[in-house]
């Protein structure tokens, strides 16, 4: 396949990159670079199977001959980048969205859009089935984000019915790995950039509230079987481990045998309770479960977190 990954230099863009490649398929990455950043695809420069296009996806997207996939990655992803970009995110979970759905229409292409666990809200339900319609704050800081998704898989939808685009959405939970950012505000690089300093690890509330991490090179194998596959209703794809953040917090300081202490601080807003997919339909028509343990996917981050 020849392939197009929007936001293809960010964190779970690269990988997906990475793995498109090893498989033999011909890679296009774009990005703005507004979070993402070439480093995270720098070893696949000169590779004949790859190439990198400097573009903003909400402006019109040339991509010249066939494209077979196109896959929509393309957004600010952790709560940090919502809030000092917010604006750019609504746009590009729009009218982004709109301009790589246009190219799938007229180059006849797959279309998967990264969707986000965030459309579930703070749930009420636990866990999450793709049938749950979220309990989302509109208006509340991480609505920017939060709408700009579920708006994506409803213009996705709107395709699809009325074009006939052959379409995919992956709903993300939270996920892991090399190649994130210490500093996007996001759980896992924020407690091992904090241990690996040596300074206290932050925890916000009283850390009860859960989260299910799953290791990116298995995400990164479960959307590419949902490209393969034939559906095109949502599909959640991460692990259904559920841990507290506290747990996590004390994990990750055992592992990197840092002398910080756990502080506290007060929950951000609409910050959600609890987060935990339930991937039945992922295992049913994709035949996918992950397979790396949290502890030996951590172990290779902090691993890569160490070296950078």
């Amino acid at each position: 396949m020849k392939v197009l990954i929007t936001g293809g230099a960010g964190f779970l863009g690269s990988h997906l990159c990475d793995l498109f490649v090893k498989k033999g398929h011909t890679v296009i990455a774009m990005d703005n670079l507004l979070t993402g950043n070439m480093e995270n695809i720098a070893h696949l420069i000169g590779n004949k199977k790859f190439r990198f296009i400097h573009h903003d996806v909400t402006e019109f997207i040339f991509v010249p001959g066939k494209l077979d996939a196109i896959l929509h990655f393309a957004s600010p992803a952790s709560p940090i980048d919502y809030l000092n970009f917010p604006i750019q995110t609504l746009k590009v979970g729009s009218l982004g969205t709109h301009k790589a759905l246009g190219l799938a229409k007229e180059k006849k292409a797959i279309f998967l859009l990264a969707s986000t666990s965030e459309v579930y809200g703070d749930p009420l339900v636990h866990p999450q089935k793709e049938t749950y319609w979220g309990n989302v704050n509109p208006i509340g800081p991480r609505g920017v984000y939060d709408e700009a998704k579920r708006f994506a898989e409803a213009l996705t939808m709107a395709y699809h019915r009325f074009h006939g685009v052959d379409v995919k959405i992956v709903r993300i939970f939270n996920t892991f790995g090399p190649r994130m950012r210490k500093n996007d505000g996001r759980v896992v690089p924020s407690f091992i950039d904090q241990a690996l300093k040596g300074e206290p690890l932050t925890v916000f509330g009283d850390g009860s509230q859960t989260r299910s991490f799953c290791y990116v090179s298995d995400l990164a194998e479960g959307i590419y079987r949902l490209v393969l596959s034939n559906t095109h209703e949502p599909i959640n794809i991460g692990n259904q481990e559920e841990m507290t953040v506290l747990e996590f917090a004390r994990i990750i300081k055992k592992m990197t045998k840092t002398k910080s202490q756990i502080v506290f601080k007060d929950l951000p807003v609409d910050d959600p309770k609890v987060r935990q997919p339930d991937i039945a339909l992922a295992k049913k028509l994709l035949q996918w479960e992950p397979q790396v343990p949290v502890k030996e996917g951590l172990k290779k981050t902090i691993q890569w977190f160490t070296k950078h």
